[in-house]
């Protein structure tokens, strides 16, 4: 992944502000050629620093009204199975590592209570995984943001 530079910013910027800007209207708004912001945004896609568009969708929308958090405690040695084994839950939307108490941290979603129950029994089911906890969102006090440092990004020259 490559770092963001002032104009990547700049146009990161735009996009969060009207995201159907084209890219002709990208570049009279930035005051930079056409083929410029075009190969820019190219570039950000290729290098991963732009994810999939999937990650913008609200899980409500899709009738997932709940979050939680389980912290988990694995064997070491099947962290690798553990975490492919995850992914193939589809309520689980993030996994991280961790240092502490805990080794993983994973992110799910759930329509409700019961619903949540069914995914963290299968998360127990897991080979590897020895203990969870499970703390439940009462609600996103702040959600995931990067514009403040997208911000500080464009004012570096």
């Amino acid at each position: 992944m490559s770092e963001i530079d002032p104009l990547d910013a700049r146009i990161l910027l735009a996009l969060d502000d009207d995201p159907e800007l084209t890219v002709l209207a990208l570049s009279r708004k930035l005051g930079v050629a056409r083929n410029t912001v075009h190969a820019r945004l190219r570039k950000l896609g290729q290098n991963g620093v732009l994810g999939a568009f999937s990650r913008r969708v609200d899980p409500v929308a899709l009738g997932y009204d709940l979050v939680a958090f389980v912290s988990m405690q694995i064997s070491q040695t099947t962290q690798p199975v553990t975490t492919t084994a995850l992914r193939e839950l589809p309520e689980v939307i993030e996994v991280h590592a961790t240092s502490g108490d805990a080794d993983l941290l994973v992110k799910v979603v759930a329509r409700d209570t019961l619903d949540l129950h069914r995914i963290t029994t299968a998360i127990l089911d897991i080979d590897g995984v020895e203990r969870t906890s499970t703390a439940i969102s009462l609600h996103e006090a702040m959600t995931t943001r990067m514009r403040g440092l997208l911000e500080a990004a464009a004012r570096t020259s």
